[in-house]
């Protein structure tokens, strides 16, 4: 049986799913960072701040100026459209995802995880023979094309989707999402005004509904999709789940983007059927004998070097997301091994802070105004997340040295609520910020949320 999966794997099958999976992944991307552009997001998220929160083990990652952010924005937007085009496919892969992940790595105030997700799937895309049929590349070099690919090249992009729905269902498999339908029961009732379907939004049933149908969904749809027979209905689904997410809650360009890549489930057949209508269009790609077969060859030591590194990718993946095991408390409360775990729409989170500076060698103290330094949207997230307020207590404490405050001793005062629960302190007040550093290790000072 095992042996039979194997060679199953290893089969080779048509490049289109892959080859098409480069044009739309390429085409999405560019048409991302073109309306990140045009909202004027560059400016927001990049050029007005003065502060930036890093990832720890990342602060090495510095923010370019004004000039720099636009070429880097520019760089990611250019190589997103020859991944499209297949020109120069696997440089212009390797500076998509240097890029977009340093862009994405420059203030863990705009983490999202289909950020996350875009930089995995560049960097698995290195690994791919994705250019080598119905691109540039083979327009200007006949000898590289490939028409057959072994499977498990496609089988890699349908593994990753696998494991965000398979993690994002198995996240809301807890209490306050299956028992007391939240945070959807907050998030809906704010929809009840819409046109139609308004009326029901503020139904406590419909929470429910949409709660249990959602974990199902996760749980489920890459076992549809897989299946010849149930595919097309299950991708109905998929639109409809995406679309009505798109419609409800502002997530940006992540349900877009599942739609697409799930395309990556159909057959050889229906891929070639899309690309031919392409051709249509762009006729000229149309070089050498359409039905010469060329499969694609190993050379030994990439073969060995791509599954090793396959093998620990998907282990990586496998492991990070139970990381949170290792930590005391609620993740939700404490999220320590929150991120980079595909937990997506789990929790309603609102946190007021509240910094206090003390001059320990006069006794005086005073409260930080945080617009000062930070903005609304910066506030706003690092209020609730314990690692950037750290963060940003050591960086006040650089300001006031700057000052002239020698010995500066920093405290906050942080009130957090989740999924509807009253407001309960969240850092203990008493603790001086200045004197921790972070690191992987539990942190201690973050109070229980039944704590009085």
């Amino acid at each position: 049986m095992i042996y039979k999966k194997i060679s199953r794997l290893t089969e080779h099958v048509h490049i289109a799913p892959l080859s098409l999976f480069r044009i739309l992944f390429g085409g999405m991307m560019f048409a991302s960072i073109l309306r990140f552009s045009l909202k004027g997001w560059i400016n927001e998220l990049y050029v007005k701040p003065i502060f930036f929160f890093k990832y720890y083990g990342f602060e090495w990652v510095k923010v370019p100026n004004e000039t720099g952010l636009y070429i880097l924005f520019a760089l990611v937007a250019i190589s997103a459209l020859f991944i499209m085009f297949g020109l120069f496919y696997r440089f212009s892969a390797l500076v998509f995802f240097l890029t977009f992940t340093y862009a994405e790595l420059l203030d863990k105030t705009n983490y999202l995880n289909h950020y996350y997700f875009v930089s995995i799937i560049a960097f698995l895309m290195l690994f791919l023979p994705a250019g080598k049929y119905f691109s540039l590349d083979v327009y200007f070099r006949p000898s590289k094309k490939l028409t057959h690919i072994p499977r498990w090249f496609i089988g890699v992009i349908q593994l990753q989707l696998a494991l965000v729905y398979f993690f994002s269902g198995l996240a809301k498999l807890n209490a306050d999402w299956l028992l007391g339908a939240q945070p959807l029961q907050i998030w809906l009732q704010a929809h009840s005004d819409m046109p139609i379907i308004g009326f029901l939004m503020d139904k406590v049933w419909i929470a429910y509904l949409f709660s249990w149908f959602g974990a199902f969904y996760d749980l489920t749809i890459v076992f549809f999709l897989l299946n010849q027979r149930t595919r097309l209905i299950a991708y109905f689904f998929v639109i409809v789940f995406h679309v009505l997410t798109a419609i409800l809650f502002p997530i940006g360009m992540f349900p877009y983007i599942m739609i697409i890549c799930t395309l990556i489930f159909f057959s050889a057949s229906f891929h070639l059927g899309v690309i031919e209508k392409i051709k249509k269009f762009f006729s000229f790609l149309q070089s050498g004998n359409e039905e010469q077969v060329k499969h694609y060859v190993y050379k030994p030591f990439v073969k060995k070097f791509i599954l090793v590194f396959m093998v620990f990718h998907f282990t990586f993946q496998l492991v990070l997301p139970f990381r949170y095991l290792l930590y005391q408390g609620k993740l939700f409360w404490t999220e320590q091994g929150y991120r980079f775990s595909w937990r997506v729409m789990l929790m309603e989170k609102n946190a007021i802070a509240y910094f206090y500076v003390t001059d320990r060698d006069t006794g005086g103290s005073g409260e930080v105004m945080m617009n000062n330094y930070l903005s609304p949207n910066q506030e706003k997230m690092m209020a609730s997340q314990p690692d950037m307020i750290l963060q940003y207590a050591h960086f006040l404490k650089q300001k006031y040295q700057a000052l002239g405050m020698k010995n500066p001793k920093i405290t906050v005062e942080s009130y957090v609520t989740l999924n509807g629960k009253g407001s309960r302190l969240f850092i203990n007040k008493n603790v001086d910020l200045t004197l921790l550093s972070d690191s992987f290790e539990n942190k201690w000072w973050i109070l229980s949320p039944d704590e009085k």
